[in-house]
């Protein structure tokens, strides 16, 4: 049991170091991007959300990548297993159970959920922050439709 814990933390960590990478380029680039003046701040606001929800997305998609790869390294999975499937299902706490991890790596799927529910919120902080920060620009540069009420 003590491996499964010591390769669920390493794997948590490598994605935990993943999501830090990824939401520092994606704040930079959302605060470059939503500090430009526009003469379209509703469309400028969207598209800097989109660009950021992308970015995590892209980000959430690597760490099931990893937990896909670290399943079939211990072997957590019954041979012949969509290990990619596995990891999503897992990772995003959906659980529908037809795939389920060889006895003897049954804490690796919970260790899975974990991390993913700890990233999506982390995912979800972001985005708020971005919104509330690009919502404090526009009131700032009195962009057209946006006051000083529509910050967070």
């Amino acid at each position: 049991m003590a491996l499964q814990f010591l390769v669920g933390i390493a794997i948590s960590l490598v994605n935990i170091m993943i999501h830090a990478l990824v939401t520092v380029g994606a704040i930079g680039i959302a605060r470059a991007a939503g500090l430009r003046q526009t003469a379209r701040p509703r469309l400028h606001m969207m598209a800097v959300m989109a660009a950021t929800a992308a970015a995590l997305m892209v980000a959430h998609t690597l760490e099931i990548l990893v937990w896909a790869l670290a399943y079939r390294m211990v072997g957590a999975a019954p041979a012949g297993s969509e290990l990619l499937y596995f990891a999503f299902v897992n990772y995003t706490t959906l659980g529908y159970g037809d795939i389920t991890p060889v006895p003897e790596w049954r804490l690796v799927g919970p260790m899975t959920a974990m991390n993913g529910i700890l990233l999506f919120g982390w995912s979800t902080a972001v985005l708020f922050e971005v919104l509330r920060k690009t919502l404090e620009h526009l009131a700032a540069i009195k962009a057209e439709g946006f006051s000083s009420g529509d910050r967070g």
